[in-house]
């Protein structure tokens, strides 16, 4: 039995948090395909407006393809 995943890139952000801005990437990615496998940090920057801080992660998601 072998199995195939697709990855896909997704940046999360977030007033709050690093953390929370990648919760937030995942809990949209979940509702785009089944089978969310893993996620994986790639970056973390933060972007300043003002007086504003918005926190961004890229992450590298990955997921189960259905079997055949």
């Amino acid at each position: 039995m072998s199995n195939t995943y697709r990855f896909i890139e997704l940046v999360g952000t977030s007033n709050k948090s690093w953390e929370d801005a990648a919760r937030q990437a995942i809990e949209d990615a979940k509702g785009l395909q089944g089978g969310l496998r893993v996620a994986e940090v790639a970056r973390m920057d933060i972007k300043s407006t003002g007086d504003v801080l918005t926190y961004r992660v890229r992450l590298k998601v990955s997921f189960k393809t259905p079997s055949r």
